[in-house]
């Protein structure tokens, strides 16, 4: 477990500090990066350039520009393939800052946290791939990469959220709020820990 001491006094939206964060997940701990930011924005500065994802850019930046992503579903007002929030970073820096507000309101703990178990708990250790041999495919079982099992989590969860966010009317910021609460505890309630459990399943029997 790796924990988070340097610049100590630097605070997420000036509110909540990345000291004392853990990675629980030891696999992880090197793709997972809590640099000490005040506002998750980079302004693309790692944009082409290979790797610095995981680098130079923070956790919290990373899920919010995974939020801001076209084509993940479908959107059901105008019937074509959507961001959630059309690229609008504001709101979704704005969405963030109000589901950490309530994540420390209902479980009073430093919200930076329960991102952190969550993206921990959704992170799949197994898939399947094709292999092709003699003209024959099949699927067969593969460890998956701790690069890529962030990256998978990331996207479960907000796929997840999406999904919330469409079957009912709550704010975006609840949504968020709601899912990374349900993750971080491992709840089956919650849509990105049910993804997860299903993918390492359909390896289990690809064995």
């Amino acid at each position: 477990m790796r924990k988070i001491t340097e610049r100590a006094h630097i605070k997420l939206f000036n509110q909540w500090s990345f000291e004392d964060v853990e990675v629980r997940d030891w696999t992880l701990e090197r793709y997972i990066n809590l640099k000490p930011i005040i506002i998750p924005h980079s302004c693309g500065r790692h944009n082409k350039k290979t790797f610095w994802k995981t680098k130079k850019v923070n956790i919290i930046e990373r899920f919010i520009n995974r939020l801001l992503a076209p084509g993940f579903m479908d959107s059901k007002i105008k019937g074509h393939k959507s961001s959630y929030q059309s690229g609008k970073k504001n709101r979704i820096l704005k969405a963030m800052k109000d589901a950490f507000r309530l994540i420390n309101l209902k479980t009073e703990k430093n919200p930076i946290q329960i991102l952190i178990d969550a993206i921990c708990n959704t992170a799949p250790r197994e898939e399947t791939t094709k292999i092709a041999m003699g003209g024959i495919s099949y699927a067969s079982a593969v460890d998956i990469a701790p690069q890529r099992r962030v990256d998978l989590a990331i996207k479960y969860l907000v796929q997840a959220i999406g999904a919330r966010t469409h079957t009912n009317i709550k704010s975006f910021g609840e949504n968020i709020a709601q899912e990374l609460m349900l993750a971080a505890q491992n709840s089956q309630d919650s849509r990105a820990v049910k993804k997860k459990d299903e993918v390492e399943r359909i390896a289990v029997s690809a064995r």
